[in-house]
């Protein structure tokens, strides 16, 4: 396919070469049929354009003629060469229009043959500016602008979602890292509680048995003393010494 290219391209610039070239050196015979084109176009050429270029577009059908030769000849290298070939085959394509207007306007003769003649030229050009335009869309397997322009977005929408999904299950995570954190907290409180609990108990227990102690050892010289103090007449009238 690429040495048909290389082949193919070639060829569909040549007659632009040529024809430019001859433009270039000798406008005269196409300017008759260029003017009825030119006389249309530049005024509405003019209309459209910034003021700053309206004033630079010439209105002399021999310029013009010219102009459309080097467009010719330069699209037609750049065709061939494959150097720029697709704005060459863009360019030609553009220089085909007004050329084949201009010179083959068929539904302007008279004469039947010069119709049948002409309409035939009118064709060729039509067929050539599909060839062209086909030209001008091959990107030769390699992706083009369109297509990276679509696959950017698509690019730049896939990645979005993916960051979407990502942030979603890092938020799911850390809500379920934040409950279970949540959860093994409320279980080492219970815990530490229980155990705070269990380690108050013995100290109160400790505490109150000693005041008991304390109690009974109080009671029980208070009793011995009340004793003590009951036996003595009666051990002194028995004659035994305290």
């Amino acid at each position: 396919m690429t040495l048909v290219r290389m082949i193919a391209r070639p060829m569909l610039a040549s007659t632009f070469v040529v024809h430019g070239v001859r433009a270039i050196r000798n406008p005269d015979p196409l300017v008759p049929s260029a003017k009825s084109v030119t006389d249309q176009l530049v005024p509405t050429a003019k209309r459209m354009a910034p003021p700053a270029i309206a004033d630079r577009i010439p209105e002399d059908p021999r310029t013009l003629v010219r102009i459309n030769g080097a467009v010719q000849v330069v699209g037609g290298i750049a065709l061939a060469t494959g150097v720029g070939r697709r704005w060459g085959a863009l360019a030609l394509a553009a220089s085909v229009l007004p050329t084949t207007y201009a010179g083959h306007a068929f539904w302007e003769e008279k004469d039947a043959e010069s119709r049948g003649q002409q309409q035939v030229h009118f064709l060729k050009n039509v067929s050539i500016f599909g060839g062209l335009l086909l030209a001008a869309v091959d990107t030769e397997g390699k992706p083009g602008l369109a297509w990276r322009a679509s696959h950017s977005a698509e690019h730049t929408r896939a990645a979005t979602r993916r960051m979407t999904r990502s942030a979603r299950r890092e938020a799911k995570l850390a809500a379920r890292t934040a409950r279970q954190e949540a959860k093994l907290a409320k279980l080492f409180a219970r815990q530490e509680a229980r155990l705070a609990a269990k380690a108050s108990k013995p100290a109160r227990l400790t505490r109150s048995t000693k005041r008991d102690a304390k109690r009974a050892g109080k009671a029980a010289k208070a009793l011995t003393s009340s004793a003590t103090h009951a036996a003595k007449p009666v051990l002194a009238k028995a004659g035994i010494g305290s």
